[in-house]
């Protein structure tokens, strides 16, 4: 598999986008994500990240977006961000992208007023318009699963039927070693995403709470994760996901560390390449 970064590590870190994907491609990185929102970025912006992309030798492999309207109680609102994750469909497409990587969201008001069935098949609803306009421009859908406790996609199981109830070729999964280890899921069940996983992300935490941490910085053992991720043989890529960094001035030597560190572990398992 290929190591990439989500690029918005820089951006939080108040590095702009040219510069933070220079760094990246002098890092060494072989990919990269990129953090943005397709209904405001700017021609220029688009272009930017185009040329740089380009010179700099770094593919784009994803786009996150988070779109918790998607399961909304309201049409209007679903209907908003079913177009919404459009417009990322669209740039993922121009910029040569594989997959957009969406986030459902939580159940609302402690799964007590609305079914929680409900919000389940409004998601698969949506999903699938937006898998069907995918499917025209050649873009996956990669969801993310979240170690929150009313998350929808909060665990393996939970993740594996939904792509199943959805049954779209186009709709399928992301692996987030850290929310694997806050939600408690061993990776013997990682199997259980065989052919249903198309995108990795890799971070630390402290195993309380969610941290977007290097590797190391942590508790996360991810060998056996790692190992468990190869024996799924996807054709992807594994991207760090780094948030907040505690010191914004350092963002440079954080981001480095964490290269170093994960392609360690990747070189361990015999994962990248």
């Amino acid at each position: 598999m290929k190591l990439g970064i989500i690029n918005s590590a820089f951006g939080q870190a108040g590095v702009d986008t040219a510069t933070g994907l220079e760094h990246i491609a002098r890092i060494g990185f072989d990919c990269v994500d990129i953090f943005t929102e397709a209904m405001g970025i700017t021609d220029e912006e688009r272009q930017l990240v185009t040329d740089v992309c380009k010179r700099e030798g770094l593919p784009i492999v994803s786009l996150p977006v988070v779109a918790e309207g998607l399961i909304d109680f309201n049409d209007p609102v679903r209907e908003f961000h079913v177009e919404r994750c459009k417009k990322f469909v669209d740039l993922a497409a121009d910029w040569g992208a594989s997959n957009i990587l969406l986030v459902l969201g939580e159940y609302i008001w402690q799964r007590e007023v609305i079914p929680p069935e409900d919000q389940w098949n409004w998601a698969l609803e949506t999903c699938r318009m937006i898998g069907d306009y995918a499917d025209q421009k050649g873009i996956d859908i990669a969801l993310e699963l979240e170690p929150f406790r009313l998350s929808l996609l909060n665990n393996v199981k939970e993740m594996k039927r939904f792509i199943e109830d959805c049954d779209h070729p186009r709709v399928l999964g992301n692996i987030d070693v850290s929310h694997l280890a806050l939600a408690d899921v061993s990776p013997a069940e990682v199997a259980e995403l065989k052919g249903k996983a198309i995108h990795v992300h890799i971070s630390d935490c402290d195993g309380k709470v969610h941290g977007d941490l290097p590797p190391g910085r942590g508790v996360v053992k991810f060998s056996p994760y790692l190992n468990a991720i190869k024996e799924l043989e996807i054709d992807g890529a594994v991207s760090i996901e780094l948030e907040y960094s505690p010191d914004p001035s350092r963002i440079v030597e954080w981001v480095e560390e964490a290269y170093r560190e994960t392609d360690r572990l990747m070189q361990l398992c015999d994962l990248r390449g």
